[in-house]
């Protein structure tokens, strides 16, 4: 379907009534996790880990699963890559100090819950900085610091200082009404 670019504060993006159910958005994501080279228990286990993730740290799945999208359409054997000072970022959410399994797929379920899991405490200190509420308000602005480490709540869609991508917000936004790239 493609994406749609939101802009400006919080309340310029999609509310949670209009976000897809986390079934409804791994499905529609399945065919682009396979074409990473994840097998199907690769995919299975990703399922898993994310509704274990939710249920143990807190953060709602289509949130969790919506930023594993966009950090690494789902590859669970994606390249570590290396933030704007240096240091490494890895796994499914490629979060600084994450486990990562490079050019590997049919990992084990712990693996896997691994990267999840690093990735996913990582993202609950985000809401946590915004108040810790399960609505948008607080999802976008933790978003906006995940990926760039400052947010400007009058527009999201700007990476302060450079860092991070301008995008990140809109599109994890047009992930959770459920459209692929």
């Amino acid at each position: 379907m493609g994406f749609t670019f939101f802009s400006g504060p919080s309340s310029s993006f999609p509310p949670q009534s209009q976000w897809k159910s986390f079934v409804d958005i791994f499905n529609i994501n399945k065919p682009l996790m396979f074409a990473t080279g994840d097998t199907g228990e690769d995919v299975g286990r990703i399922f898993n880990a994310v509704n274990a993730a939710a249920a143990a740290i807190g953060v709602e799945e289509r949130v969790i699963f919506a930023i594993i999208m966009q950090e690494s359409t789902g590859n669970v054997g994606v390249a570590t890559t290396f933030d704007k000072d240096g240091n490494a970022t890895a796994g499914l959410m490629q979060v600084e100090g994450g486990p990562g399994f490079p050019g590997r797929h049919g990992l084990t379920q712990d693996q896997i819950n691994s990267m999840v899991n690093a990735g996913t405490r990582h993202f609950k200190q985000n809401l946590i900085d915004f108040g810790n509420a399960d609505n948008a308000d607080t999802i976008y602005k933790a978003l906006r610091e995940y990926n760039s480490g400052s947010v400007n709540p009058n527009n999201l869609s700007e990476a302060p200082n450079g860092a991070g991508v301008n995008s990140y917000v809109s599109d994890i936004a047009n992930r959770l009404l459920g459209r692929t790239p």
